[in-house]
């Protein structure tokens, strides 16, 4: 039985009990997880197995699973030219108490651990190199071509989402309208790639998205360190410089600036800071 929407309890996997999943993912895949190795995140939680993989399970609500699909792990492994774990097998199920499906992928192992949290108040002092293999892969990445459409945070990216959401935040006279869309990670924050050998990883909502989305997202996550910011904003330079990529330093501000905004958050006087910068070269066209 489908039960109601209301009726869906609101999780974090963090500190949600999660042994009855992980032994339900180990029995699919027939390995054991090694639970001193488990790594928690809000709607996601990983462990690395018996046979020297790792396996990444995610709770998603029905409602949040659109038409193309929930397979952008698998899908991605199909992208050329990017740094990332090779893919080998996923098991999907669907919860018999309420409407909300699971998804367990396995990879192969990451080359390093994650920089840091996905917003960082320290630099995690990357080499040229690393810098370097950034920028190789989130080149290839925009240069493809895919049927996805984005899902940052779960939900598909639209002209309407990324209007109404800059407008939140700023409702100056300037036109938000998108004139490319290209291949995009959606979710490029610090957690999401190692160092030192630089590897992009959780790839549930990748697709198709405004140019810049990726390079502004991960400008966000640094704002709290300023010589990190300025880092992102000088490698991805070509994006930042481009309107659409104004467009989405704007949406990336929004979000920090907007309705829920934490007033001790560091980030709020950059954003605000670059979000009149942004806006004045908008409006000079």
């Amino acid at each position: 039985m489908t039960l109601p929407v209301a009726s869906v309890r609101s999780v974090d996997l963090r500190v949600q009990p999660v042994g009855e999943i992980l032994d339900r993912v180990g029995r699919s895949f027939q390995t054991d997880l090694d639970l001193n190795t488990v790594v928690r995140k809000r709607r996601s939680v990983g462990a690395r197995t018996d046979r020297g993989t790792w396996i990444r399970v995610e709770r998603r609500l029905l409602e949040r699973i659109g038409d193309q699909g929930w397979n952008g792990t698998e899908r991605a492994a199909r992208l050329a030219d990017i740094a990332q774990p090779a893919w080998q097998g996923c098991v999907v199920w669907q919860d018999p108490n309420e409407p909300v499906m699971w998804r367990a992928d396995e990879t192969e192992l990451l080359p390093g651990s994650p920089v840091g949290a996905a917003v960082l108040s320290d630099d995690p002092e990357l080499a040229d190199t690393w810098w370097q293999e950034f920028n190789d892969s989130l080149d290839a990445l925009a240069a493809q071509h895919t049927g996805r459409t984005a899902t940052p945070d779960t939900v598909t990216i639209t002209q309407t989402l990324l209007t109404e959401t800059i407008r939140t935040a700023f409702p100056d006279d300037f036109d938000t309208t998108v004139e490319r869309w290209v291949p995009a990670h959606a979710d490029l924050n610090w957690a999401n790639m190692t160092a030192p050998t630089f590897c992009l990883f959780d790839w549930e909502d990748w697709g198709t998205a405004p140019r810049g989305l990726d390079s502004a997202t991960l400008w966000g996550s640094s704002l709290a360190v300023p010589a990190l910011a300025d880092r992102v904003l000088h490698e991805r330079r070509h994006d930042f410089e481009s309107r659409d990529g104004k467009l989405m330093t704007l949406f990336t501000c929004a979000k920090i600036l907007g309705p829920g905004a934490h007033p001790e958050d560091p980030r709020l006087e950059p954003a605000r800071r670059r979000a009149e910068q942004v806006i004045s070269e908008l409006q000079a066209g």
